[in-house]
């Protein structure tokens, strides 16, 4: 039995990666006249979503990137939005356009992403991206899964050859972590809430990804012994002071004893989605200045 995982620490990788970004701006920013932008905008009131955009906004200001971000009310439509991203797409001092999801009920969220031009989707879920991720070819990757990626290569944790399992099947985490994985060659499996046995498939994971959303669902007996075990679930829950706190989707006080390696919530992969949208946009600048 493994006494205790060792941790994935995303904070502490997505410090090192920002304190390069800001020399690799500060040098940019010299030679070419303009620090790369980022435009995030956000509808309506979401406490959540407006957490986001400031850890965001704080963190384009910490590297040097220009934020253009803009708050719209809840009553916003859809021609509106459109007309807001078109301009965005002809600014040239914006690299980078994300729209903050979840959009009120009103507002068609696809038709909106599509309307970003491709080499500006820093979010990776324009279907131009998507499409590129299936075929293997360069592209803007989503954040959180580019993370996840990203951190498992920082502690020399190779996929190749290891039975992954992704539980989850969204298109901003779960497809495209598979694909990534897949890319990486590592034999993947995606389990999801109609999965049949779920705790069975777990077990098999060398490796176990989970972006559910589910406070504390896996749990030590779903954990082969030695697994890494990378939680991507952010839950809000309340304990019995009233306080409130984040959590991931696996319980990590029993897991940890089983894992070899855990990622903490808070901690592990939501700062390195920030770190991966800031060099989202780092990427699209210098391809923008090489056309």
């Amino acid at each position: 039995m493994i006494s205790s995982a060792q941790l994935l620490d995303g904070k502490a990788l997505a410090h090192k990666m920002q304190a390069e970004m800001t020399r690799q701006v500060q040098n940019l920013h010299a030679q070419r006249g303009r620090p790369p932008g980022l435009a995030v905008l956000m509808v309506g009131d979401n406490p959540a979503s407006a957490a986001y955009v400031r850890n965001k906004e704080r963190a384009c200001a910490s590297v040097g990137i220009a934020s253009f971000g803009q708050h719209f009310p809840d009553s916003s439509s859809q021609a509106e939005l459109e007309a807001v991203i078109h301009a965005l797409n002809q600014d040239g001092r914006v690299d980078g356009i994300l729209v903050q999801l979840p959009l009120p009920d009103h507002l068609d969220a696809v038709a909106l992403l599509n309307q970003i031009l491709p080499e500006k989707d820093v979010d990776g879920l324009h279907p131009m991206n998507l499409g590129r991720l299936v075929r293997g070819e360069p592209g803007l990757r989503s954040c959180t899964p580019a993370g996840v990626m990203r951190l498992l290569q920082e502690y020399e944790i190779d996929p190749k050859g290891k039975h992954a399992v992704v539980i989850g099947r969204s298109i901003l985490v779960g497809k495209p972590q598979a694909l990534m994985l897949l890319e990486a060659d590592a034999t993947v499996t995606i389990a999801h809430s109609k999965t049949p046995d779920l705790r069975a498939i777990a077990r098999t994971a060398d490796l176990l990804i989970t972006a559910v959303g589910r406070p504390s669902m896996i749990t030590a007996d779903m954990v082969k012994p030695g697994a890494v075990v990378v939680d991507v679930g952010i839950n809000r829950i309340v304990d019995d002071t009233g306080k409130g706190r984040l959590v991931g989707d696996v319980d990590f006080q029993s897991v940890q004893s089983v894992a070899s390696f855990l990622t903490p919530v808070p901690g592990g992969i939501g700062p390195m989605t920030v770190t991966m949208l800031l060099q989202n946009t780092v990427e699209s600048f210098l391809r923008k200045s090489e056309e």
